[in-house]
């Protein structure tokens, strides 16, 4: 019997973090396509398949269920960066991977940080992400000296902008092979000596 009753919980805790995890992706989704103060509980439930109801129960409220979602992006899109360190083909790969899939929301949230304040928290843990993977990518080619250093880190940052991404993707319409590949360029006039 206990058998029976421990894995009848460890299946319902399975299917109730499967629909967590169903919640905040929609939720993110959502993000990447409206305006974050136009989103509310019945587009995240029904993009999840639950009820409001379900949603609430889970986050509490709609600003505990956008935070929780946040947190659930911000782990997506730091294990969506990882790349060897060092390697600037591979670095510059991964960044316009990543901006295929998110490129377009995060423009759109840049778009509304002045008038959301949750949205700037947003963008401002996007851009401290950033410039952390800017700095662990590219290590062993940053100087000692650490003006050098941020100065560096403030030009590679630029040259992996999802603001630069946009304009060679997006606005100028190059595919994306051309867009990693100008991309790249840009990296490398910086790291002369990178391999």
């Amino acid at each position: 019997m206990k058998t029976t009753r421990r894995y009848t919980m460890t299946a319902r805790a399975e299917s109730a973090e499967r629909t967590r995890v169903r919640i905040l992706d929609a939720a993110v989704s959502l993000a990447d396509t409206a305006l974050l103060a136009d989103i509310s509980l019945e587009d995240v439930a029904t993009e999840a398949g639950v009820s409001v109801q379900t949603v609430l129960r889970r986050f509490g409220s709609r600003a505990g269920l956008f935070e929780a979602a946040r947190d659930h992006a911000v782990a997506d899109v730091t294990e969506e960066r990882r790349t060897p360190v060092g390697d600037v083909d591979a670095a510059v790969r991964t960044v316009v991977d990543h901006y295929e899939r998110r490129g377009d929301g995060v423009v759109l949230k840049l778009a509304q940080e002045r008038t959301d304040e949750m949205i700037r928290t947003i963008t401002a843990e996007g851009r401290a992400l950033h410039r952390t993977w800017v700095g662990e990518a590219f290590a062993p080619y940053l100087p000692d000296d650490p003006e050098a250093h941020e100065a560096l880190v403030d030009l590679l940052g630029v040259a992996t902008d999802v603001y630069t991404w946009k304009q060679l993707r997006r606005d100028r319409g190059l595919s994306r092979a051309d867009t990693e590949a100008r991309m790249t360029s840009l990296v490398r006039a910086l790291l002369p000596h990178a391999r």
